[in-house]
């Protein structure tokens, strides 16, 4: 772009944001057209002591000339954003370059919306564009006074240096993302979008809207399930046609209800939602849950009809729950909330549920009221058009009656941000999740998401990273989430198997090998055992320093009702400081005889003892137990830090960047580029020659002091592998000849893509490769080069940024790790060098989005040495590279373009 250019307007600079107090806004760049909107702004809404503040001088008006100055940027050198609510501006903030990669900046937030973190929004949407404009550094001049500001700036995680003079102080500060940076706007996205949510499952009111006298209709359903369920808030009904609903007086409209009014239920037509929306926003409701159907599910008149109602909501500062939804129930005895067409409310518990599907959602609650397990509070979001999982988790990672969590994801609308929120979440409280389409990574109808081009393998990865405990069935996530609730987490992988019953102990300790756990004890019981028999027999297990935890099989005699030694499991189970599952008398759950009271009034107590139908069930579900006890004790290992000298993204960018504006549509890298691209990050590609014809084969030779190969490029054969041929020990030009001759009788010479390269040293042939997936983002992949490998998938995935402990994960977990240690005799390999080439790769592709796909296909790693040998890269266009990375925005509705 040249000096002269100026850029279109940026609409990927617009978004839905989060306000501290959960409320939504809409950030966009200011345009010319927002004369009228910043006047009115500015004179009936600020109060003269902002506007001081803003200008250092009294300043009751914008004179004309303001106004066009303010609001006539080129979005290059001049840039503005505003914040909208209700049609209305309620904040500004710009930059002005004032000198090459540095630049001013300024803001001016409504008195009534001041203390909401509006400017840290804008602070991060503006440097964000200040870092996509070529700007490095921002300043400002704040009045000393204008603490707030002060804080603002401080609080950003920049390293802010101050100057004090002729009474004000000048700041500055790199824009430069910093880890600090990030985990503040991490924090503070966590807060909001927790906010957002509390409010939900803590009403102090509700409004029913569709509350109908009709029995068997959804809106008599809502109101008897709230009045059913107990609920400890105030219950209105809406409906324009009855006076009054189940003996309660009716109410035209929301704004009819004389008290405030926290959460709307919506039960009305699909076409009349939007004047629901106005409604409840003209009356200061926080929240819509939306029942009705007739949405994006029902085709692209409904997906319309969806983006409609989720950007009114958000320009009017609602949060939505839905369409299409089953509800929200919340069993805290203080709330006892039960928003949603499930009749029954389920057992106080200590799991958050959230799942997208509404008919799913009522079989999930009555497996919870079967199984005895309870919930904390549950969500069925429907079509998700607004609140998602990643909302959920923000929520239950601070709330202390949640202890586990549960989800049913049919979809992910923001794969990056989910991934990033479970990891963190994870460390505090265990994730199970059930992910359906996850062979087929199909998306169901209504849900606003692209379908991820990640290979499976990838998205698995992506969960073991965040520590999620990823099951197959809701009755393995059941399985898995009672023994969480009830039981403490192992130490490791050693059992006991304690058990009447020598067959299906043994089936016992075959279904433990098989999964990876490790049997370390089995105690025999005779088959009438009496209760002190298998009280002394569990005591001794658990006490066993070489057990970490207890398998117990028990198969009662005839006419004998097992009573006793249910009690003698509960007495253990609550006492003991290692997990102990049971499948007693084939139960499924959480028995009444194997419960302990709780205190907190849950169904089932800590140390309750969980059941299950099958010894195989009970193994697996331990195991899935001991692998996130795995993950959650190994240490994570710190993102390696390359210096300068090792990785040089800028330089990296600047070949991309060139590349992309020769050729804007893309396509694979040079020879010569993808080699300083890699030796920006230290990877350096064999010596090799490109070759047209023979003469130039032996030239290529001669300069390369022969001892060469001869093949035909990877680049040259991508649609036929199998003609990737290579000649090896060429050490003459007779060799050379006959080397020519016989790779161009297979691949036509006009094909071109022939390569003179030195012989490579013996070593184990490896392949590391990463991709770009447009929703999911950066992806590496490791395993050994060949088509053994592709055939039977065998290779590792993972997503950046990596540890060293995910590095050194993904090279020993591929099933022919062995052949890198020395399998069969065979030499040791420099594992660290390899672990070293995936982190280099890893970071390459989280700095350069614009790399759609690098493929160092052939790298050959022995006991002191690693050469890559082939590589190819092909470059793309993207918008908006990583933004939602480093400013906060809510995932678009249904037909909005998704962030990049």
């Amino acid at each position: 772009m040249t000096a002269q250019q100026t850029p279109p307007y940026p609409s990927h600079w617009e978004a839905d944001v989060l306000l501290r107090d959960g409320r939504t806004a809409h950030i966009r760049p200011i345009r010319s057209a927002d004369k009228d909107l910043l006047v009115d702004f500015y004179d009936h809404r600020v109060s003269d002591e902002s506007k001081y503040y803003r200008f250092f001088s009294p300043m009751p008006h914008l004179s004309a000339r303001d106004v066009a100055r303010f609001t006539e940027v080129d979005h290059k050198d001049r840039v503005a954003f505003i914040l909208t609510l209700r049609g209305r501006m309620i904040a500004v903030g710009r930059y002005d370059v004032v000198k090459p990669g540095e630049a001013e900046v300024a803001f001016l937030v409504e008195d009534d919306y001041q203390g909401r973190g509006i400017a840290q929004i804008l602070l991060e949407h503006l440097a964000q564009a200040g870092r996509e404009r070529g700007v490095t550094k921002f300043t400002a001049d704040v009045l000393p006074d204008n603490a707030r500001m002060i804080q603002t700036f401080r609080d950003a995680g920049y390293k802010v240096a101050s100057v004090y003079e002729d009474g004000v102080i000048s700041l500055q500060f790199s824009i430069d993302v910093t880890d600090t940076a990030v985990g503040r706007l991490a924090l503070r996205e966590h807060e909001a979008e927790a906010a957002s949510i509390h409010r939900f499952f803590n009403p102090r009111s509700v409004a029913v809207i569709g509350a109908s006298r009709r029995q068997e209709t959804v809106g008599q359903a809502l109101v008897r399930n709230l009045v059913i369920g107990d609920f400890t808030g105030r219950v209105y009904m809406v409906n324009p046609s009855s006076s009054a609903v189940s003996g309660m007086p009716a109410y035209k409209s929301v704004q009819d209800i004389p008290d405030d009014v926290d959460v709307a239920i919506v039960a009305v037509p699909a076409d009349a939602v939007q004047d629901v929306v106005l409604d409840c926003a003209a009356k200061g409701v926080h929240g819509l849950v939306v029942i009705s159907s007739g949405f994006a599910e029902t085709g692209e008149e409904g997906r319309q009809r969806q983006r409609r109602l989720v950007n009114l909501s958000r320009s009017y500062g609602l949060r939505l729950i839905g369409p299409n939804a089953l509800g929200v129930i919340n069993t805290d005895p203080q709330v006892r909330i039960n928003a949603s067409l499930a009749p029954t409310m389920p057992p106080r518990g200590r799991a958050g549920f959230f799942c997208q599907s509404g008919a799913l959602g009522s079989a999930i609650l009555e497996k919870v009221n079967n199984r005895g397990l309870g919930l904390s509070t549950f969500v069925s979001a429907g079509n998700r058009a607004d609140v998602s999982g990643n909302d959920l988790l923000q929520y239950w990672e601070e709330d202390a009656s949640t202890e586990v969590v549960m989800m049913y994801l049919e979809s992910i609308g923001n794969p990056r941000k989910f991934s990033r929120i479970a990891r963190r979440v994870s460390q505090r409280k265990p994730i199970v999740a059930v992910r359906s389409g996850r062979t087929t990574q199909g998306v169901p109808m209504g849900h606003a998401v692209r379908k991820i081009s990640a290979p499976p393998a990838a998205v698995d990865a992506m969960f073991r990273q965040a520590g999620i405990i990823q099951v197959d069935t809701l009755d393995e996530m059941f399985d898995v989430a009672q023994l969480l609730a009830h039981q403490p987490l192992p130490r490791g992988r050693r059992v006991a198997i304690v058990g009447n019953s020598d067959a299906l102990g043994l089936l016992a300790a075959d279904a433990a090998v098989s999964v990876g756990l490790q049997v370390n004890k089995q105690v025999p019981l005779p088959t009438e055992p009496s209760a002190e028999d298998f009280e002394d027999a569990l005591d001794a297990a658990i006490d066993d320093p070489e057990v970490d935890a207890v398998i117990s099989v028990y198969i009662p005699p005839l006419n004998v009702s097992g009573e006793e030694i249910a009690n003698v499991l509960a007495a253990v189970g609550e006492q003991s400081d290692k997990p102990l599952v049971t499948s007693f008398l084939g139960a499924e759950g959480v028995p009444e005889l194997l419960r302990v009271p709780d205190v907190a009034g849950s169904t089932a107590g800590r140390g309750s003892v969980p059941s299950y139908s099958s010894v195989e069930s009970a193994v697996r579900a331990l195991a899935k137990v001991v692998e996130y006890a795995v993950w959650l004790r190994t240490a994570d290992g710190e993102t390696p830090w390359f210096s300068a000298e090792e990785c040089d993204p800028r330089t990296a960018r600047k070949i991309v960047t060139d590349v992309l504006a020769a050729r804007p549509s893309g396509g694979e890298l040079s020879r010569e580029d993808l080699t300083m691209v890699l030796a920006a990050y230290g990877i350096k590609l064999w010596n090799t020659h490109r070759v047209t014809t023979l003469e130039e084969a032996i030239a290529a030779a001669e300069d390369l002091g022969w001892d060469v190969v001869l093949k035909a490029t990877v680049e040259s054969v991508r649609e036929r592998p199998d003609q990737a041929h290579v000649v090896r020990n060429i050490d003459d030009v007779d060799e050379m000849t006959e080397a020519w001759e016989l790779i161009t009788s297979r691949i036509p010479p006009e094909t071109g893509g022939f390569a003179v390269q030195r012989t490579a040293p013996p070593g184990v042939p490896v392949a590391i490769r990463s991709m770009e997936d447009p929703l999911f983002g950066p992806v590496v992949s490791f395993g050994i080069a060949g088509p053994i490998t592709e055939l039977l998938a065998d290779r590792a995935y993972r997503i950046p940024p990596l540890s060293q402990r995910d590095a050194a994960s993904m090279v020993r977990e591929i099933k022919a790790a062995p052949m890198l240690f020395g399998y069969r005799g065979g030499d040791m390999v420099d594992v660290d060098e390899i672990e070293r080439l995936v982190l280099k790769v890893a970071q390459l592709q989280n700095d350069l989005p614009q790399i759609s796909s690098l493929d160092l296909s052939l790298v050959l790693v022995g006991l002191e040495y690693s050469a890559v040998l082939t590589a190819t890269a092909r470059v793309d266009l993207v918008a908006d590279p990583r933004s939602d990375w480093f400013v906060r925005r809510l995932n678009p509705a249904v037909g909005d373009t998704l962030p990049g």
